[in-house]
């Protein structure tokens, strides 16, 4: 069976943001572009490393109103992104998780690819912000990435109490965790891995 790329385009513009991001699933790990929030933009790239995701990105955003409209508009973005990729999910692994240590705090990250969006997000940040980003607004993001790229996401905070460390395990885990359940399953690269035949 030949393998197609899954490399996806994706642009979305409103009157608060306007952006276009590119994917591809099976790149090598680089995150370009800025969504013109630092500490994003370095969970992005961390994202993109542990996950092996090449991902583009062009934004620009209202942020002299606030973060969220941004933040938010990145998620869906990117959860349309994946979703696009994956076109019809033959052949891949569908679940995902992983456990990330990053000094005090350990997050345990378990996902699903179902095609049925859900999230369920345990985690308590114990700062306001980090950098420029509002920490409240990083479930914003998730749940963006959920009901746009229709996939069920876990994220628990099993310890932890640096704001930092807690938002980098969680963005890490991700990665990992999007790696495994995108990867393609040699003896099931034409099947789709479901009983219903629908993803």
């Amino acid at each position: 069976m030949k393998i197609e790329q899954r490399i996806a385009k994706y642009s979305r513009k409103t009157a608060e943001t306007d952006i276009a991001m590119e994917i591809n699933l099976d790149g090598s790990g680089r995150f370009t572009g800025s969504s013109g929030i630092g500490f994003l933009d370095h969970m992005l790239t961390l994202l993109a490393r542990h996950g092996q995701l090449d991902i583009n990105l062009t934004c620009q955003g209202d942020l002299e109103v606030d973060n969220h409209h941004t933040v938010e508009d990145l998620g869906i973005c990117l959860g349309n992104l994946i979703l696009k990729a994956l076109g019809e999910k033959k052949g891949i692994t569908r679940y995902g998780h992983a456990y990330v240590p990053m000094d005090e705090t350990l997050v345990r990250i378990c996902l699903d690819l179902s095609g049925r969006p859900y999230l369920v997000y345990k985690v308590t940040i114990p700062v306001e912000r980090v950098g420029t980003l509002e920490t409240e607004l990083v479930e914003e993001f998730f749940r963006g990435l959920v009901n746009h790229g229709a996939m069920n996401l876990h994220i628990h905070l099993l310890e932890g109490g640096n704001g930092h460390h807690i938002i980098e395990a969680i963005f890490k885990g991700l990665g990992r965790a999007l790696k495994q359940a995108v990867a393609l399953d040699p003896r099931s690269l034409d099947k789709i891995p479901s009983t219903k035949e629908v993803l």
